[in-house]
């Protein structure tokens, strides 16, 4: 990993962390939808860079999340898990692809990048919210948190990465 990748990565966390406590978490549309844009972080993270060092950063996103909006590890057990799951995830997205060297999620189809951002959105929704509320009884408000939340979640996170992914030549 490049310095500069490296503090492109440092400057993507901390800004993600910032924008959603300091705005997305201040947001309640209809009481209960709250967007959650800092998964971003794990979308954009490189593919090649050690899975550790990944799982650990994601950890640490998901605590400072859970730090500054009171969440008891809520936010840390959802990005850990999609980020143990992320490689499964890319290739179930991105396919044989994947294998090659030089692969980057820019190089792939616009479908590709979205059925992407989408499956690492609604898995860590579902986690979220059924550790949120943690009752098997609760199972339709579970459904329906992870629903309406993951469609903010990803017009935002499609109107964000649309602004500030790198343009291809």
């Amino acid at each position: 990993m490049t310095s500069n990748s490296t503090f492109i990565i440092v400057i993507r966390f901390i800004l993600l962390i910032l924008v959603q406590v300091l705005v997305f978490n201040n947001l309640n549309f209809f009481g209960y939808i709250n967007p959650m844009v800092y998964i971003l972080f794990l979308y954009w993270y490189p593919i090649n860079d050690q899975r550790f060092f990944f799982i650990l950063l994601s950890f640490l996103l998901g605590l400072m999340v859970d730090w500054f909006s009171d969440t008891m590890a809520i936010h840390a057990a959802a990005t850990v898990t999609i980020a143990y799951l992320r490689p499964t995830i890319m290739r179930f997205c991105f396919g044989a692809n994947l294998e090659f060297q030089n692969f980057r999620i820019a190089n792939a189809t616009q479908a590709q990048q979205i059925v992407f951002l989408v499956l690492l959105i609604i898995i860590h929704h579902l986690v979220f919210f059924t550790l949120e509320i943690f009752s098997f009884g609760n199972t339709l408000l579970i459904l329906k948190k992870v629903l309406f939340t993951s469609m903010a979640t990803i017009l935002l996170s499609l109107l964000l990465k649309t602004l500030f992914s790198v343009k291809k030549q």
